[in-house]
């Protein structure tokens, strides 16, 4: 269940996509699909959440998106979509609750983008509305998948990181709020540093110097062990 903090954040995050989709994204004049921000807010979330928040709340924006003065189609459809791929993006939670990679983020971003536009017009042929054919499948899909992919690397991120200082969580401070957008942009990483940091210890280790005073102290361990059992066996012959 979604506790207060959720439903404050979740609110906010789906409001502010809905506006910015309605008023902006949606004059774009964009051959194709329309960028589908509000679909990225929920796959932020529910990679957070987890699959029953992620459905949740992906039907609470898709009932809000329904109703919003410019939807042409019949309410509840896109909540349909919406809580659908909001459940199945939160099983792809990280069970760590960190990403190791932006490899799995942007593969279910592209996987949520087909998903939706094929379960929308799944469900438009079943009501009797067939624009997905008059425009052409094919041409939504390829577009959608795009404009959503191109836009995952600065919305996600920030979402994740939002949602994961709501719920206090300590990697959120260690991460510096979430994801960050650049690590999704390119795969570049401190792995070299950590290698670096490894090496260095280990030449520390291996200086002649301290090899010798290691030595010397395990030397002065052995002879001391070796007097104080020579002791014990003199007193036991002296009995």
């Amino acid at each position: 269940m979604l506790h207060l903090n959720r439903i404050v954040l979740s609110t906010c995050l789906v409001v502010f996509a809905l506006v910015v989709q309605i008023c902006v994204l949606a004059r774009l004049q964009l051959p194709g699909a329309v960028p589908d921000l509000l679909l990225l807010v929920v796959l932020g979330l529910a990679l957070v959440y987890g699959h029953t928040g992620g459905a949740l709340i992906g039907f609470g924006a898709g009932l809000l998106a329904d109703l919003a003065p410019p939807a042409d189609h019949a309410a509840g459809r896109y909540a349909l979509v919406l809580c659908v791929i909001g459940y199945l993006a939160g099983l792809a939670r990280p069970e760590s609750g960190r990403l190791r990679s932006a490899t799995g983020p942007m593969l279910v971003v592209v996987a949520a983008a087909i998903g939706a536009t094929l379960l929308y017009a799944g469900v438009g042929i079943l009501v009797g509305d067939d624009a997905a054919r008059q425009v052409g499948l094919g041409k939504l899909l390829f577009t959608a998948a795009l404009y959503d992919l191109l836009l995952a690397p600065f919305t996600v991120p920030l979402i994740m990181g939002l949602a994961r200082r709501g719920e206090n969580d300590p990697m959120a401070d260690s991460a510096g709020g979430g994801e960050s957008p650049s690590r999704w942009i390119s795969s570049a990483g401190g792995v070299g540093t950590g290698r670096t940091g490894r090496t260095g210890r280990m030449s520390r280790l291996r200086r002649p110097g301290r090899a010798a005073r290691i030595g010397s102290q395990r030397g002065g361990l052995l002879a001391r062990a070796g007097k104080n059992r020579t002791a014990r066996i003199k007193g036991v012959k002296r009995l």
